[in-house]
């Protein structure tokens, strides 16, 4: 498939270098990272969720588990995972399971996890299983400019 026209457009045009890491095929974040030979603290993994207000996507290291419960107090809302099939229409020119977490590329509000703040690269998904993108750590953060920082992940 390669990286989503979506990410691709919003990418190009945000004007900050990126660069498209090739890996075996992998379904989870973890085998994601092992197969790309890339620490999985430095792979971010979006987490979509939904609370009758809106979505919102979660940006976290992807060795880590959301605190949907942490989350929902910090925020003061109720949001639950959101299901293949809806993720899937929102992410139209992705595979399942591989969603970037460039959340204003698709529209979406997003939070990330402050254990992705300090690192000095970062990787995530491209829109397939078989493509990471890599930017730097400072780029990352200035592609998710309007983000909630906080510490929702365990």
């Amino acid at each position: 498939m390669a990286i989503s026209n979506t990410l691709k457009r919003y990418l190009d045009h945000s004007g900050i270098a990126y660069e498209t890491v090739e890996h075996p095929f992998s379904t989870s974040s973890q085998k994601t990272a092992e197969a790309a030979h890339v620490s999985g603290q430095r792979l971010a993994k979006g987490v979509l969720l939904y609370d009758g207000l809106g979505y919102l996507l979660a940006v976290l290291p992807s060795p880590l588990h959301i605190d949907i419960d942490g989350l929902n107090e910090m925020l003061n809302r109720n949001f639950d995972l959101v299901d293949e099939e809806e993720i899937s229409q929102l992410f139209s020119d992705c595979d399942v399971g591989a969603i970037p977490p460039i959340g204003e590329a698709f529209k979406l509000e997003v939070v990330l996890d402050i254990h992705l703040c300090d690192e000095p690269d970062i990787y995530f998904e491209a829109g397939d299983h078989v493509d990471l993108i890599r930017v730097g750590g400072t780029d990352f953060q200035t592609l998710l400019k309007g983000a909630e920082q906080l510490c929702f992940a365990g």
